[in-house]
């Protein structure tokens, strides 16, 4: 029998692939000057309207309809009160305040444990139940509002708070399970086998270690969950029908019907700014948390 030599036991090397040339210094520049051009054009689109809003909202009516564009002669902070008086936009602010305490909460606890479980530990159905987690964020909302509304009728908890609450978990649990299962995956290995040759249980485990070791992400998909279910409109609409209960989207549309009849846009303006800054408020306090998640989950 022949003995093969190293040269023919050895695979042939591949052919090298042609270096491609690297970019000029003047296309470094064009997209460089185009990319910074982008941005800038965003945040002027982003920015404008919102300082209009700001400033429209201490304006008399007259100087919205005449100036538009102008500033106000003198600050009109009556109508910040009008619309927190009249156009009752305290109560709805509290209302989604407590309708928002209970639906994040459960939101956050249910979608860091089930991506928890599906991120470190290998079952039958493990990616199935991912990618069904991850098909919700495509299913479109309004497709589900009559079976929702017959189901909430069905069990006696329509028009009711935690009727929403529930639909509000059950709305932004897909994209809470998607977002933290690459999180929990990018978390050490070594710390939880440590943690269960000490003798901690899995539920320990999961409350005392995997969870502090995850508040970057859990931070960042907190204050998406708070934003998107702040600014939901569509599903309260539907759901809750008593005006009294209304949450801040629906009251703001309440007020800008009756401000189309009372005539008092500065109220609206000011109801508008009113909803804005509490969101604008904690994407402020935590912007060094969000960005940390973001990149935290995305590099291994």
């Amino acid at each position: 029998m022949a003995i093969r030599t190293p040269e023919q036991t050895e695979p042939a090397a591949p052919p090298a692939r042609p270096e491609r040339p690297a970019p000029t210094r003047t296309e470094g520049r064009v997209m460089n000057v185009f990319s910074h051009g982008f941005l800038w054009l965003w945040a002027f689109m982003v920015v404008v309207p919102v300082v209009w809003v700001l400033v429209a909202s201490f304006k008399t009516e007259r100087e919205i309809a005449s100036d538009p564009l102008g500033l106000p002669a003198t600050p009109q902070w009556e109508n910040y009160v009008n619309a927190w008086n009249n156009g009752n936009i305290g109560d709805y602010f509290l209302n989604t305040v407590q309708v928002m305490v209970f639906s994040v909460t459960g939101t956050m606890l249910l979608g860091a444990m089930a991506a928890y479980v599906i991120a470190r530990y290998s079952f039958p159905g493990n990616r199935v139940l991912y990618f069904v987690f991850a098909g919700g964020m495509m299913f479109p909302v309004f497709l589900a509002l009559f079976p929702l509304f017959k189901t909430l009728q069905n069990v006696g908890l329509l028009n009711t708070y935690p009727g929403l609450i529930l639909v509000y978990i059950a709305y932004s649990l897909p994209f809470t399970v998607f977002f933290l299962t690459a999180f929990f995956r990018t978390l050490p290995t070594g710390v939880a086998e440590a943690a269960l040759i000490d003798g901690a249980g899995h539920y320990r485990l999961f409350f005392q270690v995997m969870l502090p070791m995850a508040k970057p992400g859990l931070v960042a998909i907190t204050i998406f969950n708070i934003i998107g279910q702040w600014n939901q409109f569509l599903l309260p609409l539907v759901l809750l029908n008593d005006p009294e209960d209304a949450v801040i989207s629906q009251g703001l549309a309440n007020l800008a019907l009756r401000q189309g009849y009372e005539g008092d846009p500065g109220a609206l303006f000011a109801g508008t700014v009113m909803a804005m800054v509490p969101i604008f408020v904690a994407y402020i306090i935590f912007q060094r948390q969000i960005q940390a998640g973001l990149t935290a989950g995305a590099i291994k």
